[in-house]
Formats: C-alpha cells, structure tokens, sequence
C-alpha cells in the first residue's frame, strides 16, 4: 500500500476492540478474499486515464475473470473507499470498477461506497466516511454475531470484543474513530474559554463595521461553535543534529533516482513580451547520455527549493545556526505510528539545508493533520484556537479557502502563526518528498538526434493576503537557470560562439516513458491531436516523426493528420506558428484549426479548441469511428480537458443519433481501445 491509499489508511485510528490486518491489494498471499467472512474495507485510488494503480492491477484482473460464477463473493461484506480527482476524466474509475464487479459477483456492502476528490480536497468525504465506519463495523460485527457468523481471517472480532464494544456508553464522537470532540475547555482553562471568547467578540467588530474572516481570523457562527478536531497525528522520528561533517550530497538523487546531469544548449522565448503567459523552449543536449524516448514521452526535471525560502524557514524553526551540521533521523521507541519508517527520500548525514533545499516539497499545502499537529506547538490561544477551526470539520470551508485554494505553505502559516514553533521532527514527518515535474517531449530523436526540447509556460502566483508574488517552483526556477542565455522572442540563434559566451547551465534530467501516449503502430490510422496553448508540444514531436518517416518512405501509406490549436492572441502566444505552418506546407500535416479565444471576433469565429471541433463533428466521428482513428488531449486537465470530454460525448450523439448515455459508452469504448489517449495536468 503506498501514495494517497497508504497516507489515508495511516489516519484512520482502530479502535482498541477490533483485531484488523492491512494488506496491499498487491500481496494477495496476505488475504483470501474467497475464504474471508468478516467485513472488508477497500480503499483504492486512480491513475492515469481512470486505470488502477500498478498494485491493483493484479487484483482488477483476476475479479474481471468472466469465468467466476455469479455468487463467487456471495459471503463477501465489504465497504469502499474511492479516491480520484475531478480534474480528470474517469474520475474513481478503478474504485467503481471493483465496486461494481463486487456486486456482480454477489458481494455485499456493510456500508455505502465513498468517493473522495483530491480536486476539492479528500477530507471532505474522507473525513465523515471514516467516522462512520466504526459505527457500521459495530452494527455489522452485532448482525454477525446474532447470526453466529463470527469473523475470521482478516476481520476476526472475539464475542467478549464485541460485547465490550457493545457497553460503550452512546455519546458524540466516540474516541474509537479518528474525529474526535474538542471544545476548548478540552485545551483551554475555564478562565482561558472566557478570554478567548471575549476577545473575539470584539475582534469581529471594528467601530460597529462586521469584519470578515481571514486565514488568522474566524467570524460567527465558526468562532463560537464546538469542535470537531482530528486526533493528534502519532509523531514516529526522532531528528539529531550533530556537528560532524554532512557526508557528500551533491549526486545523491541524480544517482539513485537515475537522473542524467545534462546541458541545456538552447533556451528561447515562444511568445511576445506582451502575452498573458510567457512560453519558453529549452533544448537539452542528451548526446552523451542513455536517453532514448518517443515523442509522447515525458522528462523529469529535478529542482530545488528556493535558497530565499530555505533561509526563511531555517530562520522561523530557530536553526539558521546549525544549516550546516548533518541530519540523523531515526525512528521513536515509543511511537504509535503503525508502519512507521525514516523516509528513503533523505540521505542520512545530510546537512539541513540540502534536507530543506532538494528533499522536502516546502512549497506544499498542509494537510489538515499537520495543521492539527502545529496546534500543539502554538503558544498564543487565539492563534491555536484558529488553528483547531481550520483543521476541523466545522471549519473545511475557512480551511479550502484560506489554506487549500490560495496554494498556502508551511513558511506562511509560520509568518501569519508567530507564536507556532514546531520542532523539525514535525516538519519532517509531514512535509511530503519534493518531486520532480514533468515536462513532454517537444521533439523527435528522428528529426534532433541526440538532442530533446520541452516548452513550460511560467506559472504566477499572484500576491494574496496569505502570501507574497512568487512564481511557480520549477518553472520559476527553470527561467532563472537559462537567463543568460535565454534569447528574445524572434531572434535565431547564432552558429557563432564568441570568447564572451555563458557557459551552458545544466539540470539533472530522466525520461519518463509513456506506455501509450504514442503515436499509432499502423502509420495509415488518421490521427486527431487537440493542444492548446503549451499542450501543443508533444504533437510537435508527433509531426517531426511523421515528417521523417515519410521522408524515409516516401511511397508509405500514412493516415491524415489533423491538429486543433488554439491560444490567445495570434500574433503574441501563437506558438511553433512558423513551424505548424511549415508542416502544412509539406503535407506532414493535413488540417490546421486554430482559435484564437482574445481576439476582437469576426463573424462567428470559434473561441477554443472545443468549438473547432463542433465544427468538424461529421468528418471528426467518422475519422474515429468509420476510419479506427485516434484521438489525443493534452493540456489543461480542470478546463479544457473536461470541455473536449463533453464535446466528444455531444459530437457522437448529434451524429450517430444516441442519447448521451450510448455516446458515454462509446467514448469509454475509445479510451479501452486506447484510442482516446490523454496527457492531461492540473494547476
């Protein structure tokens, strides 16, 4: 079990009660589904285009097994938790899939399925769907019992348990589930609940004027309710700096996450100075590296945390002193934490900067569970009252919006909370791994052998009252990097190298291979493409391989291309225009659509990509249907993304004359058929 399904699994607290066994869905020597009488809880995540993670394939396989008779699980009582993210299509898909295969297969549920969304934040259904789960586990265990079916294996409850379990006197928020009720007379003094109170009775008010709440501040009814707090995250590493020397770190992640030290030899401004969004290429030289890739693959790119970021935190935790002794973590005797391990992620004897510059992802959100466990570490009351809203169930408004949606990080809640001093431990234990981004090819190996070039537009976080300007980490970083030689939106390059010369910046690059994500085997299918904006960029890898496998077999059969652009401006973020343009020219490819969504309109222009393609909704479903074409996305995930999802459905519809749930059916049919091939990002 490990990414989001493990990180949940770690928060739900059992009851003492209760005898559980955890399995990966991976290890199915651990578990026997076709034995198990006691209830079972699955909790399963999605992974790119709705498919099941790499640990659930084995499991997705073996239920789907047509020859399994129908009351296979017939004994089977389960619960289910899915997890997805609205921002892309198939949302909880592998979740559904086992849901629904469950039932075919005569399981039944003990408790309803819950679909959480990391688009809107998984607490938000997580959060009472744990809290239920004990109460239908009990109800479940009582039924089982009556009836003499007892549990065994996995789910085994002893009768004396059960009857302990059923004295528990009925009150709100049992302790046996990870929520629990917490007033502040549960933290505070009775003289401290009277204070608070009545400073923020006033603090609601300026001169009679109503003030409106902030990240620091609550307002009625949420600053007088009780509270529904999460219990207190068990911590499970103890952190020591020592004086000895940090061992050598530079190669660290390069060398066992695989990454390639390589040259950046190119770096160009895309787009106009005046654009809404600036676009910039890079050309990496891979010559000397192992690095073979397909257009549709993707490069990790590794970066740092900002050094300006890094000393601000190491000021507010206290150590800007000891950022050079070396970090020893272990893991606590007496911690709680079930599966507790010290990440693998940090080198041990690495120095605290290099732990706070390339191992922690300091630019992420908290969670409502480290936001929780700072409670504990806030010196002022009104402050940790703040705290305690913002991590509760009565605040998860205040909290997405003043924490979740303004992309808020551990340093500025340190900057708005100045009595909170946590320990380094906390942050550690919290804190996920800095990951690398990933960027798409925008270049064939065929038509720039032993070179490779990605497009990034820079991302901006305007300032906020929770936190200053800043750009996005890598992007930002990325532009900082090749500054000396990034060159002016439509200037060439010179073959001359002067005396005077930068020398080329480097960054630590690994491919990432796509499995589908390709262009077809059969070069004769046709092939529709939809890029927007920076999505484009792997699709001008698909043209130049196109183009030199037609100059390689010029009496080859290829299918038609088609390609539906579109940005904002045409003359200011009309990307790869010159070199589209050139692919037209020479046949490579068939149909250019562009929309120009900021332009003054003229007549009935369409305005986004998913407007062209109404516009072509008869020759676009006969391509796909009639011709066994393939369609590919990239791009905007939370937009664009679901609006050509939408377009797709109403385009079959209209043409074949079905009623959208067949037209669902047959986009789903497309995405089986790997037909419908998505590349798709969120933010």
């Amino acid at each position: 079990m490990k990414g989001p399904d493990h990180a949940l699994w770690s928060r739900i607290s059992v009851p003492d009660t209760v005898r559980l066994a955890a399995s990966c869905l991976s290890k199915g020597e651990k578990y026997n589904l076709d034995r198990e009488r006691g209830p079972v809880v699955f909790v399963v995540s999605t992974t790119g285009d709705g498919e099941p993670p790499d640990t659930a394939l084995k499991f997705v396989k073996k239920i789907k097994n047509k020859s399994l008779p129908c009351a296979h699980y017939s004994h089977l009582h389960y619960a289910l938790l899915a997890l997805g993210d609205t921002n892309y299509a198939n949302f909880c898909n592998c979740g559904k899939t086992i849901d629904s295969r469950l039932q075919e297969l005569g399981a039944k549920h003990f408790y309803a399925t819950g679909h959480a969304d990391d688009g809107t934040g998984l607490e938000i259904v997580v959060d009472p769907w744990i809290e239920g789960l004990w109460e239908a586990l009990k109800k479940t265990f009582a039924r089982m019992s009556a009836s003499g079916q007892e549990g065994t294996t996995q789910g085994e409850v002893t009768k004396k348990s059960i009857q302990q379990d059923a004295q528990i006197q009925e009150k709100p928020d049992s302790s046996a589930i990870s929520l629990s009720l917490l007033k502040l007379t549960d933290v505070e003094t009775q003289k401290g609940k009277a204070e608070t109170s009545v400073s923020e009775s006033k603090s609601t008010e300026i001169h009679g004027a109503p003030l409106e709440a902030s990240l620091i501040r609550s307002v009625p009814p949420l600053s007088g309710s009780s509270l529904n707090v999460p219990a207190l995250p068990p911590s499970y590493l103890d952190v020591c700096l020592e004086d000895s020397p940090a061992e050598e770190e530079s190669a660290h992640h390069v060398v066992k996450e695989g990454f390639y030290e390589v040259a950046v030899s190119g770096a160009a401004h895309l787009t106009r100075d005046d654009a809404v969004k600036s676009a910039i290429l890079l050309e990496l030289d891979i010559a000397d590296q192992d690095m073979p890739y397909q257009p549709g693959d993707a490069f990790d790119v590794l970066c740092p945390n900002r050094a300006s970021e890094v000393e601000e935190l190491l000021r507010r935790l206290g150590l800007k002193d000891q950022r050079s002794q070396s970090v020893s973590l272990q893991l606590r005797k007496d911690t709680k934490k079930k599966g507790a391990q010290v990440p693998s992620y940090i080198p041990q004897k690495c120095s605290l900067e290099y732990l706070l510059t390339w191992c922690l992802e300091i630019r992420s959100t908290p969670k409502k569970a480290f936001v929780r466990a700072l409670v504990d570490w806030t010196q002022d009351s009104r402050e940790k009252r703040r705290l305690q809203e913002l991590c509760s169930r009565e605040g998860s408004a205040d909290y997405n919006r003043f924490v979740r949606d303004t992309n808020l990080c551990l340093l500025d809640l340190l900057q708005a909370f100045k009595s909170c001093s946590p320990p380094l431990s906390l942050v550690i234990e919290h804190i996920p791994k800095l990951l690398p981004r990933a960027y798409s090819a925008a270049s064939s190996s065929l038509h720039h052998p032993g070179k490779v070039h990605f497009v990034f537009s820079v991302v901006d976080f305007p300032a906020c009252a929770e936190h200053p300007e800043r750009t996005g980490l890598c992007t930002g970083w990325l532009m900082h990097h090749v500054s000396a030689i990034l060159r002016p939106y439509g200037k060439t390059a010179s073959a001359e190298k002067t005396a005077d010369c930068p020398a080329l910046p480097k960054i630590n690059v690994r491919p990432r291979v796509s499995n589908t994500f390709h262009l077809p085997s059969d070069p004769s299918a046709p092939i529709v493409m939809v890029g927007p904006g920076t999505g484009v960029a792997p699709f001008i890898g698909f043209l130049q391989q196109r183009y030199q496998e037609r100059e390689e077999k010029q009496d080859g059969v290829f299918g038609e291309t088609w390609l539906f652009f579109g940005c904002r401006h045409k003359d200011r973020d009309f990307i790869f225009r010159e070199e589209l343009e050139r692919f037209v020219e020479n046949g490579t490819l068939n149909h250019l659509k562009v929309s120009f969504s900021r332009e003054e309109p003229d007549g009935n222009e369409p305005r986004y990509v998913q407007h062209q393609l109404l516009l072509h909704a008869k020759i676009m479903v006969h391509v796909l249907f009639k011709e066994n074409g393939y369609f590919y996305v990239c791009g905007d995930a939370k937009n664009m993304a679901k609006d050509v999802n939408d377009t797709l459905i109403e385009m079959i519809a209209k043409e074949l004359q079905l009623d959208k749930l067949e037209s669902m059916k047959m986009v789903a049919k497309l995405r089986e058929e790997k037909r419908y091939l998505q590349d798709i990002w969120s933010g």
